[in-house]
C-alpha cells in the first residue's frame, strides 16, 4: 500500500473511528486500525467487538484532491500511535507506505515515523453488509429520538436491558424508549415505510453514534436479529444488540389526569436548583406544594436545614397536592423537551405524573413521585 493523503482528512477519518477502539477491548488486535487503499479511497476500521465504525477517506471531495499517488493495499496498526502521529505531524500532506508487509512509513517531508504493521488478515472478519428490516429515516429525527430519550435509561449494571434504549418500529412510526423504572421518556416520529421490529441499544452507544450523524440528511438503517447498522456518507456503524425482552411500557402512561400545572421551564428549573441544593444528602429530594392560588418548592434534611421558594407564573387546577420527587428526574425531562412552558399532569400523591409539552404530544416523560 501507498499513498500520499491531505492530513487533515486523515485526521477526520481517524476521529470518526476514534469511539469503537477502546483501551479495553476483548483481544489485543482489536486495539489496531484496519487501513484498506481500495478503488473508493483509505477505508478505516475499528471496533471494540460490540461497536463496530468504518470510514472512507475520498480519494476527491469536490473539486479538491484528498488522497495521490496511490497503490492498494492494506495494513494494521496501532490506533493510539497512529492517531497521536498524524496529530502532531505539520506538514499539509502525508505520504503513507507499507514496507516489506511488516512496517508501516509516515513522512510530511520534515518528520519521518515507522510503525510497525500487523498483516491485515488477522483481524476478525466483520460483515457490514446490510440486510434485515431496511429503511431510510432523516438524521435530525433519529437524533432527536435518542437525545431526547437516553438520560432515562439506567447507568447501572444490574439489569442490563435497562441500559438501553428500546428502538421499535411499528405501522410507519419509530418510537424510542428508555427507562429505569423511577422514570420513563419515550418519542415517536413517522416514517414512510411500514416495517416491523423491536430492539435494544445500549444507551450510551446510540447516543455516541447519532452525534456521528452531524450535517448529514438521511441515515440507512438495517436491523437484524443481532445487530443494528447505521450508514451515511462515508461512514458505516455497526452496534451489537442487547438480545433480552425489553419491559413492556406500553400501557404505562396514565390516560386521565386529576392535577394540572402548567409552568415556565426556565423559572421552574432555577427554583428546583436553588432548593435542592440542601437535599443532596437525599439524592436532591423536593416537594411541590400546589393550590391554585400558590405553587411552592420545598426541601429538608435534619442534619443542614431547609429551604423554600414559591413560583412566579404557574396556572393550577385541581385541589390543593402535595408531591415529592428526585428533582434531577423532572429537571431532566424538561431540558428533554426544550420547551418555554411546560406542563405536569398528576393523578394523585404517590401515582407517576407525567412532564409534557402540550404542543407536542410525540413525546412522553413519566416520573415516580417519592415518599417523604
Amino acid at each position: 500500500m501507498r499513498l500520499v493523503i491531505e492530513r487533515e482528512a486523515l485526521i477526520k477519518g481517524l476521529g470518526s473511528i476514534s469511539k469503537a477502539i477502546s483501551s479495553k477491548v476483548p483481544m489485543p488486535i482489536l486495539s489496531n486500525v484496519k487501513m484498506t487503499l481500495n478503488e473508493k479511497g483509505l477505508e478505516l476500521l475499528g471496533s471494540d467487538n460490540d461497536l463496530v465504525i468504518r470510514t472512507t477517506v475520498p480519494y476527491m471531495i469536490g473539486d479538491k484532491e484528498i488522497i495521490r499517488n496511490s497503490k492498494p493495499g492494506s495494513a494494521l496498526v496501532s490506533f493510539k500511535y497512529l492517531s497521536d502521529i498524524v496529530r502532531h505531524m505539520e506538514g499539509e500532506y502525508i505520504s503513507i507506505e507499507v514496507i516489506d508487509e511488516i512496517v508501516l512509513r509516515l513522512d510530511d517531508g520534515k518528520s519521518n515515523f515507522r510503525l510497525n504493521s500487523i498483516k491485515p488478515e488477522e483481524y476478525p472478519d466483520i460483515d457490514l453488509e446490510l440486510f434485515g428490516a431496511i429503511f431510510d429515516v432523516k438524521a435530525s429525527d433519529l437524533f432527536a429520538l435518542v437525545e431526547t430519550t437516553a438520560f432515562a435509561a439506567s447507568t447501572k449494571d444490574g439489569r442490563p436491558v435497562l441500559t438501553a434504549i428500546n428502538f421499535d418500529a411499528h405501522n410507519n412510526v419509530l418510537t424510542t424508549t428508555a427507562t429505569d423504572t423511577a422514570r420513563l421518556a419515550r418519542k415517536k416520529v413517522d416514517i414512510d415505510d411500514n416495517i416491523a421490529f423491536s430492539v435494544n441499544i445500549v444507551a450510551k452507544k446510540f447516543l455516541d453514534i447519532v452525534h456521528s450523524f452531524e450535517n448529514e440528511e438521511i441515515v440507512t438503517v438495517a436491523v437484524s436479529d443481532k445487530k443494528i447498522i447505521f450508514s451515511f456518507g462515508f461512514t458505516v456503524i455497526s452496534v451489537r444488540l442487547i438480545n433480552i425482552d425489553y419491559p413492556n411500557t406500553k400501557n404505562i402512561i396514565p390516560k386521565s389526569f386529576n392535577y394540572y400545572l402548567e409552568v415556565n421551564s426556565r423559572e421552574f428549573l432555577a427554583a428546583m436548583e436553588r432548593v435542592s441544593v440542601l437535599s443532596s444528602e437525599h439524592e436532591g429530594v423536593v416537594k411541590l406544594v400546589m393550590t391554585e392560588d400558590e405553587v411552592e418548592i420545598m426541601s429538608r434534611t435534619v442534619s443542614v436545614g431547609s429551604a423554600n421558594e414559591k413560583i412566579n407564573t404557574f396556572q393550577f387546577s385541581g385541589e390543593r397536592l402535595e408531591v415529592s420527587f428526585k428533582s434531577s428526574f423532572v429537571s431532566d425531562a424538561i431540558k428533554a423537551l426544550k420547551c418555554e412552558d411546560v406542563t405536569i399532569a398528576f393523578v394523585g400523591e404517590m401515582k407517576p405524573f407525567v412532564v409534557k409539552n402540550v404542543k407536542d404530544d410525540s413525546i412522553d416523560m413519566l416520573v415516580t413521585p417519592l415518599r417523604s
